[in-house]
């Protein structure tokens, strides 16, 4: 129910209007109101006044009850209206009621009106509760689609660009700096990684990107970002934290993290072009039953509250409504690729938990993130190790993918750094090629989504047959087989395409040389 109830008397009378106020000032109902009598004036304070509930004589000077009915149906549909009226009659209550009336009291029985008046409020609130949630619903699964569309376009072009890159790093190790396709290359290469950045986002969105959680807490992750948020923001924006000091612990992707806080930043910036204010809050919340009915996907139970607020311009219920749909902005073109607040959304989904904006035109808005707690303490972050050199290597490897660029690509790349190397199409193939090899097998690269028989599934047929083979997926969509919820598999090795000659080779080497 709204904070303040507004009533709207459409009575000629102010003595009766009176009269109804009083029985609900002894009941102790709070509220303001307003009295009109005429068509105009029922119109204006529809839209102005904005009532929350509207009682009605039905018999008035310039205009009927049902006619006051119609147009307060057609201005306020989901407003409460009751009809208080002495000369009402049993026939034309019915009749009332047929047209959308909640219901009708006599006047000079008002011994049940405010009994009336509270159920008619309840009733009409359970209806809004019921309206937002369907809403919300509705949205969810429109985001969901969305989301298995991206997915998949992401997944052919991360195919297309890891030849695309692969080959323009190629060519820069051919080109020497004077040449001038050096320089076309790099620019190929330029807009092929920024391709890639896109496609990476788009993943995120979907949720299919491949998860690395550990135990985090949130007010470290918002410290470490605070002096880059500064150089990102400006010098005309305040930023400002309020951290929790018991703040709990979430287990999330800590790079995915830093991802939501700067996108959210950035976001917040853009919504300030004359200076403002962000403030990042942290806080411990627990979201209730009630809270989780009305807000489809959450979970009720302890969550982690990570809020980024700004002062800016706001946005209206159109432009919420579509927020977080990939490429959706309200800004001007080539200054954003509308996958920013898409790709919070994304992470928040996939890491477990929820976000919820809150804004209005002209006063700010309110991203709130919320993670389930966990009891595990946050885990001090061990030294990066130093990435081992890709090197050369003679050992045999059995290469299955479908498509045939990419193919042909990591195969030249491995075979000119010694490898001996099998392709094939798909699983079926492999097995073939598998039996016509009479020597050793030291690993399968193979992609994950292929058709007929999966990665996995080759995986386990290579290794029934040659015992001991190491096992490399690569794929630039993974929602099943090697991956649960988004996380990889313990002990599994995973190779994200689009990726480069010496990513490829420095990992298959990774692999190849890890202890068993």
């Amino acid at each position: 129910m709204s904070d303040e109830l507004r009533i709207l008397f459409v009575e000629d009378s102010p003595a009766d209007m009176e009269l109804e106020e009083r029985a609900l000032q002894k009941a102790g109902v709070a509220f303001r109101s307003l009295r009109v009598e005429t068509k105009e004036s029922l119109v204006a304070a529809l839209h102005e006044f904005k009532p929350t509930l509207i009682l009605s004589d039905f018999s008035l000077p310039t205009m009927d009850g049902l006619s006051a009915l119609r147009t307060a149906r057609e201005h306020s549909p989901g407003v409460p209206f009751i009809f208080v009226s002495g000369t009402i009659g049993e026939e034309r209550a019915i009749e009332s009621l047929k047209n959308g009336a909640t219901d009708y009291i006599v006047k000079d029985r008002l011994g049940g009106f405010v009994v009336k008046v509270q159920r008619a409020l309840r009733e009409a609130e359970d209806r809004a509760v019921k309206v937002r949630v369907e809403e919300q619903l509705r949205q969810s699964q429109k985001m969901e689609a969305v989301g298995r569309l991206a997915g998949g376009v992401a997944h052919d072009f991360n195919n297309l660009l890891t030849v695309i890159n692969g080959y323009s790093q190629l060519m820069l190790t051919q080109l020497t700096p004077d040449n001038p396709l050096h320089a076309q290359a790099e620019e190929i290469l330029r807009a092929g990684e920024r391709a890639a950045s896109l496609t990476r986002q788009l993943l995120m969105f979907s949720r299919r990107q491949i998860l690395s959680p550990a135990t985090l807490n949130l007010n470290d992750l918002a410290k470490q970002t605070q002096n880059m948020l500064r150089r990102l923001i400006g010098e005309d924006i305040e930023l400002r934290t309020a951290l929790d000091p018991a703040l709990g612990s979430v287990k999330a992707d800590p790079g995915q993290i830093e991802q939501v806080i700067m996108n959210l930043a950035v976001n917040a910036r853009d919504a300030m072009p004359n200076g403002g204010r962000i403030t990042i809050e942290t806080g411990n919340v627990v979201l209730d039953e009630d809270y989780a009915s009305q807000h489809p996907g959450t979970k009720a139970g302890p969550h982690v509250m990570l809020a980024v607020s700004d002062t800016g311009t706001g946005m209206d219920e159109e432009t919420q409504s579509h927020l977080f749909e990939p490429f959706f902005t309200t800004k001007e073109p080539g200054k954003g690729t509308g996958l920013g607040l898409s790709t919070v959304y994304g992470i928040a989904k996939q890491n477990g938990g929820s976000i919820w904006v809150y804004s209005e035109l002209g006063k700010g808005s309110v991203f709130k993130i919320y993670f389930p707690r966990t009891d595990e303490a946050a885990a001090v972050a061990p030294p990066k190790p130093e990435v081992a050199s890709g090197g050369r290597g003679t050992e045999t490897i059995l290469l299955v993918e479908d498509s045939e660029s990419v193919r042909k690509l990591a195969s030249a790349v491995l075979a000119s750094r010694g490898y001996k190397v099998l392709t094939a199409e798909d699983g079926d193939a492999a097995l073939r090629v598998l039996g016509a090899h009479s020597g050793p097998l030291d690993l399968l690269l193979t992609d994950v989504v292929l058709p007929r028989l999966s990665g996995p599934e080759i995986a386990f047929l290579v290794n029934r047959a040659r015992p001991g083979t190491r096992v490399l997926f690569m794929s630039g969509y993974t929602d099943r087989g090697i991956v649960e919820n988004g996380i990889l598999e313990s002990g599994i090795s995973f190779l994200q395409k689009p990726f480069g000659p010496d990513a490829l080779v420095k990992k298959v080497r990774e692999v190849l040389s890890a202890k068993v």
